[in-house]
């Protein structure tokens, strides 16, 4: 969520953005026939309104504007819901009404504000607006956001919506956030000459290259409080190609028979100065998992041995997870070593 503070006198009123993800179906109902919904919605609550693109079960709405503004369109967004619900149990013989539901997208480095110490924030959302509030325990795929699903009756949504705007001015995402981009419903995997070359280290390339084809990965520029992935993936295949070199792929996979829907796991090893592992685990885990996340891969760091000044790291995964996982873990230790703190 950004912010730019535009005080009045009424208190909070900024200019914010929030991101909500939504089902092809109710996306179809903000939109409405020939558009005229989500036309309605963005005269009246003077909010922009943006649906993201592409043929996906799940879509991105942006709502961006001043904060009555984003209110004002959250509360025809909710309604809207509640009458589809009411529409649909015109035809069904349940009784009681099932309530309206929102997800919201948040910056994980945001969570732990909205969550509270104990859950005493959440709890406090709860009992003050008589809305449910989760917060998604595991980020969306390829991100560093979380969903938080908010269900209730439509006033309880909007102010449930108000109290996490405020705690989220209040405490502002650490770091870039990579947005949650939803994929299309199928992704068409093809190698070029349709098979992989015998060789684990070329297997290991093409599968990366595959990789970067089709996922937003971290090698990103900064723009504004958000990390853009870069778009030469041409670049960051070469530059995962650079990192550590691959032995062991070689020792655990002898050969890649064409193009094999669950390749074989293996293993490798690092290790890593005791004064650098603090930067590759994060605040509570929170680099680690997003590397995991991010690389497919499972990481494993051995605890202090005593008299030791090194940890050492076990990667288990396929080839292109373990490059993924090994090429992350170096960009780590090289924006620490630098002082550059993008990744």
């Amino acid at each position: 969520m950004e912010s730019s503070k535009v005080q009045s006198e009424g208190g909070l009123n900024v200019t914010l953005t929030i991101r909500l993800l939504m089902h092809g179906k109710e996306v179809g109902s903000i939109i409405g026939k020939k558009g005229e919904t989500v036309k309605k919605m963005r005269e009246e609550s003077a909010a922009r309104i943006n649906i993201s693109e592409g043929n996906c079960p799940e879509r991105i709405v942006t709502i961006t504007g001043p904060t009555d503004a984003i209110f004002k369109a959250f509360a025809m967004i909710a309604y809207k819901f509640e009458e589809d619900i009411i529409n649909s149990m015109s035809n069904s013989p349940a009784t009681s009404k099932p309530p309206v539901t929102l997800r919201l997208v948040v910056p994980a480095s945001q969570c732990g504000s909205l969550i509270g110490k104990g859950g005493s924030k959440i709890k406090e959302m709860r009992e003050s607006t008589g809305a449910q509030v989760q917060v998604a325990g595991d980020m969306l795929p390829n991100s560093t956001e979380r969903a938080v699903t908010i269900s209730g009756t439509p006033d309880a949504i909007i102010q449930c919506v108000k109290q996490i705007c405020v705690v989220m001015l209040e405490s502002p995402p650490k770091g870039a956030t990579i947005p949650y981009r939803p994929k299309p419903a199928s992704t068409p995997v093809i190698f070029s000459g349709g098979q992989v070359r015998a060789d684990p280290l070329a297997a290991s390339a093409a599968n990366l290259s595959l990789l970067l084809q089709h996922q937003p990965l971290p090698a990103y520029t900064i723009q504004g409080q958000y990390a853009i992935p870069h778009p030469d993936l041409t670049k960051l295949h070469q530059l995962a190609m650079q990192q550590t070199p691959f032995t062991p792929l070689g020792q655990t996979t002898p050969a890649f028979p064409g193009l094999d829907a669950s390749p074989p796991a293996s293993t490798h090893e690092l290790t890593i100065p005791n004064d650098l592992i603090g930067c590759i685990i994060g605040r509570q885990g929170t680099k680690i998992n997003e590397i995991r996340q991010m690389s497919g891969a499972q990481i494993k760091i051995a605890n202090a041995m005593e008299g030791s000044s090194e940890r050492q790291i076990t990667i288990t995964g396929t080839p292109a997870n373990i490059s993924l996982a090994q090429y992350l873990i170096n960009a780590r230790l090289t924006s620490e070593v630098t002082g550059m703190g993008t990744l």
